[in-house]
């Protein structure tokens, strides 16, 4: 294998740069050309392709976003735009591509080495860490210090005026954000979609709470459940004489630089899927297990249901009775 290229596809995370980054870096290093493709599958369908040098992904490492972009492509899903990403792939001369996104990227990518012997790798980028097959995906930490950052300034002013704060943190169907930033940030409340949304187990918490005294609540809920607004109206609707707010905190989840977690996992798994490509290891996905940077069969790995960490949530339910 001489000739690579590398495409972020989806929705943007932290550590997409620190993986291309290491991809470009790591490949040069070990002889191969190391091409870049602009905006995702839909950059691969249009032909924009650029060859990389070192000096490309100069001090990218800790930036959030993607420098090689990307995009939703519903062309991607059909006959004709894979027949013309396979095109420009072959009017390159490129042998390998690594895909840095999450599920819909790696369907893709499956699609090009099951159907067209594509030899892929795939690299998780995406904030919602929704992927079975891998403990973490890159900026899931990052996005998930986010919302602790931004708790911690809500706890500041709600506390002031004896106010509950509802939440709504992003995630689509999973939950781990909500899980694990609540758990870190010590909410009072975590609602995540895995479990389900009762109105009366959040109320009882919350009327718990005020007969020792504590008005001042955080109740955490991910966008897969419902909004923050819906959550705080039905409070209201069973407790009319609340103090409480609701926040969005929206797309600032999948901004600014990446915690040294995303840098180190984005650089690592790198590193891995460019070694398996030199192995002649492909159409594989990278992972991390306790820890240790794995890499599975694209299709067992999509195959794969995600489910929620039930010990983290027994832990959190407990740590946060008053």
């Amino acid at each position: 294998m001489k000739n690579i290229a590398i495409l972020t596809s989806g929705g943007d995370s932290q550590g997409m740069n620190a993986a291309i980054f290491a991809t470009v870096r790591y490949g040069l290093a070990n002889g191969l050309n190391v091409f870049g493709v602009q905006f995702g599958y839909q950059g691969l369908i249009d032909g924009k392709v650029t060859e990389m040098t070192a000096q490309s992904v100069d001090e990218i490492i800790h930036r959030g976003g993607t420098v090689l972009a990307t995009a939703r492509c519903p062309e991607m899903k059909t006959e004709a735009g894979q027949a013309k990403a396979v095109a420009t792939l072959k009017k390159f001369g490129i042998e390998g591509l690594v895909v840095i996104g999450g599920d819909g990227s790696f369907n893709g990518a499956k699609v090009l080495s099951t159907k067209y012997g594509i030899k892929t790798m795939g690299i998780p980028g995406t904030i919602d860490n929704d992927l079975a097959y891998t403990d973490f995906t890159l900026g899931f930490d990052s996005a998930t210090t986010v919302v602790i950052n931004s708790v911690q300034m809500l706890r500041d002013t709600m506390a002031c005026n004896g106010r509950t704060c509802v939440v709504e943190v992003m995630g689509r169907n999973c939950g781990d954000i909500a899980l694990y930033g609540g758990l870190a940030s010590g909410a009072e409340v975590i609602i995540v979609p895995e479990l389900g949304y009762n109105i009366d187990d959040v109320v009882a918490r919350l009327q718990a709470n005020a007969k020792v005294g504590k008005t001042d609540n955080i109740v955490i809920v991910a966008e897969g459940v419902c909004s923050s607004d819906k959550v705080c109206a039905d409070i209201v609707e069973r407790i009319p004489n609340i103090n409480i707010r609701s926040v969005n905190l929206g797309h600032v989840q999948r901004g600014g630089n990446a915690t040294l977690q995303d840098r180190l996992l984005g650089t690592r798994m790198a590193k891995h899927a460019i070694d398996c490509m030199l192995q002649g290891k492909t159409n594989r996905v990278i992972g991390i297990r306790n820890n240790q940077i794995i890499d599975e069969d694209i299709v067992e790995a999509l195959a794969k249901t995600k489910q929620i960490n039930m010990s983290v949530v027994e832990l959190a339910n407990t740590l946060s009775k008053y």
